[in-house]
């Protein structure tokens, strides 16, 4: 299984998916993509199998995914402060790879429903459906 981990921004949320991902489903091929080179490293530092900064290899990594996960302004253009250029969102709205999105209010993206949620139980959430998702495929 191919999993694409894109974060903006300092990383944090991929940094968290990354170890997580690790930890669950360990023999997942891990790739992340940060928009910026300070993502990129912290994801890369938490045990991501490759990694790539910026536009154009979110969009080529989006072409050969299994599965996306990152947060849901992955898909918002300008979301982010303006890193996930409208390129970026379209190739992650466009890939045939299952999306997972970590909701959370920022930037502007208000998601109803959430409620007060903290971040490491939304991190797991992802990562149980993807095990899930992927558990279920390999029987």
């Amino acid at each position: 299984m191919k999993i694409l981990v894109i974060d903006a921004q300092g990383g944090g949320i991929g940094k968290q998916l990354i170890t997580a991902l690790k930890r669950d489903i360990p023999d997942a091929r891990i790739t992340a993509v940060g928009t910026n080179s300070s993502a990129t490293m912290n994801m890369l530092k938490a045990g991501a199998d490759e990694a790539a900064t910026g536009e154009n290899p979110v969009i080529v990594a989006c072409r050969t995914a299994d599965v996306i996960v990152g947060p849901v302004g992955i898909v918002i253009a300008d979301s982010m402060l303006g890193e996930i250029t409208p390129q970026m969102a379209l190739a992650v709205a466009q890939s045939s790879a299952k999306r997972v999105l970590i909701p959370f209010n920022h930037c502007g993206n208000v998601i109803a429903g959430i409620g007060r949620m903290g971040m490491s139980a939304l991190v797991q959430a992802a990562v149980d459906e993807i095990r899930n998702d992927y558990c279920a495929d390999s029987h």
